[in-house]
């Protein structure tokens, strides 16, 4: 663990040890990229189970297994025996011992038309490559484990992947961390994808869109009111004079469930760097909210804040509407010194039919949000944003899914999306004479529009892993230069198999 991070695992080991009261064994986390998930999300969307954590992924594959069991009444129903299917299937994943393992590997193939996961930001040529990974999960009494590392050539030429180095081969780490976990606290070290935020968009200040994402990470709390916090340790850069610039993220979030139908959540992010940088107290500290410590605090120059709000509302029936809102590096004295920059989430899913779900999204990034005029202060890591990948956006997009066979679901999607010239990667514009920023608060410049019509499949059938999507993409003033129109299909398939082994530890 690196010694700048010894603030904050001292922290958090104090509030832990006020809450390591008897629980269930500890339990692996179900991945941000399970083929599963989607099925259980779309259970989840129809209310026909409970969300674990709204807004928060991943969860626990035992909090998956509760709601399904919880929620598995009518097996003769077709949403019954969807449940008491995914519900078999997550099972096989934990064992009833003390101690125990799980092996899995699964080999493969993925073909697509570009190398970007994004279908509406395109980036690399596309072809078609090998796959292959192997995980090792299990627990060991309170403390569960994992490690997944993978052959991924598809990463090579991928303007989101920060290793340019490679030319035939590559591979990463999808996860690999230790977690402590008690009846009202968790710690996790290590690396697994999160995403903080409403499902079906990158969480707007933490996210699975970029590749890389150590850290460590402390739960404490209740299923009514929890706090969460998140610290990393971003990659060095270097500077116009040739020092190294050290860089932090941290993410604190206080939900809570204010009824069986309503759930609210305050949270906050913070970039802070410098050359010979640590991650200091006031702001590794979980109960210190930076935001007091730094904007209205000690007034530290080298950091960029962000403060939030989640909200997530059954209001309807099975209705249920969310929200994400964003306010980047709010100033409340001096509002002169930059521009308002924000960010935002709405939408809304519930069942259509006796089987089928939809989910209703509509987000917007402001021009200039998620970047100030210091670069090292911006939210990316390796040019990567932490959360958000694109500012100066915005997108509506409306899905609609269906099982097929109790195990895979198949889902068509409209979206539409706007994307101007302003860049998550670049310093805030130099202010004019009057001490202003010229630039309008969304769309700078040509503004690219996107329209695309897709259909997609995702499960695990049997050994058989399957992930796709192909859709059409008609674009107006192609890569924000004016007049040019292109028609593209883009498309993402992955196939894999799968062989795995269990045990107990003795």
């Amino acid at each position: 663990m690196p010694s700048d991070m010894r603030a904050f695992v001292g922290a958090a080991l104090v509030s832990l040890a006020a809450a390591t009261s008897a629980a269930a064994q500890a339990s692996p986390y179900l991945p941000v990229d399970d083929t599963r998930l989607p099925l259980l999300e779309h259970l989840i969307a129809r209310g026909d189970v409970e969300d674990p954590s709204p807004m928060m992924r991943p969860f626990r594959v035992a909090d998956a297994l509760r709601v399904l069991t919880a929620a598995d009444t009518a097996p003769n129903t077709p949403n019954g025996r969807d449940i008491a299917a995914l519900r078999e299937c997550l099972q096989r994943e934990l064992m009833d011992a003390e101690a125990w393992w799980r092996v899995e590997a699964r080999i493969g193939g993925e073909a697509y038309t570009q190398k970007r996961l994004d279908p509406l930001h395109l980036g690399g040529p596309g072809t078609e490559n090998p796959y292959f990974d192997l995980a090792l999960r299990g627990a060991v009494g309170k403390v569960a484990f994992a490690t997944r590392p993978a052959v991924e050539p598809s990463l090579i030429g991928n303007p989101d992947w920060p290793n340019t180095a490679q030319e035939n081969i590559t591979g990463r780490l999808v996860e690999g961390y230790l977690s402590a976990q008690f009846k009202f606290a968790s710690l996790t070290y290590g690396q697994l994808e999160r995403n903080w935020g409403p499902v079906g968009l990158p969480g707007i200040s933490l996210s699975d869109y970029g590749f890389q994402r150590q850290g460590l990470d402390l739960e404490i709390g209740t299923k009514k009111v929890r706090l969460e916090a998140f610290a990393s340790d971003l990659r060095t850069e270097i500077d116009s004079t040739g020092q190294n610039i050290n860089r932090y993220l941290i993410v604190h979030r206080l939900g809570a469930r204010l009824s069986q139908r309503l759930q609210l959540a305050l949270w906050e992010a913070l970039i802070i760097s410098g050359n010979g940088r640590v991650l200091e107290t006031p702001f590794a500290n979980p109960l210190s909210p930076s935001v007091l410590a730094n904007t209205f605090g000690i007034e530290d120059l080298n950091s960029n804040d962000m403060i939030g709000l989640d909200m997530q509302w059954r209001a309807l029936g099975r209705t249920t509407f969310t929200a994400q809102l964003a306010l980047d590096d709010f100033l409340f004295n001096k509002r002169y010194q930059a521009p308002d920059r924000w960010a935002l989430t709405v939408g809304a899913f519930g069942p259509l039919g006796p089987r089928a779900s939809w989910r209703a999204l509509y987000t917007q990034v402001s021009s200039l949000a998620l970047r100030t005029f210091d670069p090292f202060e911006n939210f990316t890591d390796a040019g990567v944003g932490t959360g958000r990948n694109f500012s100066d956006m915005d997108l509506a997009a409306l899905t609609a899914s269906v099982p097929v066979k109790r195990a895979l679901l198949v889902s068509a999607e409209l979206a539409m999306q706007r994307q101007g010239e302003g860049r998550i990667d670049a310093p805030l514009p130099a202010r004019n004479a009057a001490g202003n920023i010229d630039v309008p608060g969304i769309f700078i410049g040509t503004v690219e529009h996107t329209y695309r019509v897709a259909l997609g499949v995702t499960g695990r059938y049997g050994p058989l892993d399957i992930s796709g999507n192909g859709g059409f993409n008609h674009v107006t003033n192609d890569e924000n230069r004016l007049g040019v129109t292109a028609n593209r299909f883009v498309g993402r398939i992955r196939l894999t198999l799968a062989w795995s082994r269990k045990g107990t530890l003795k």
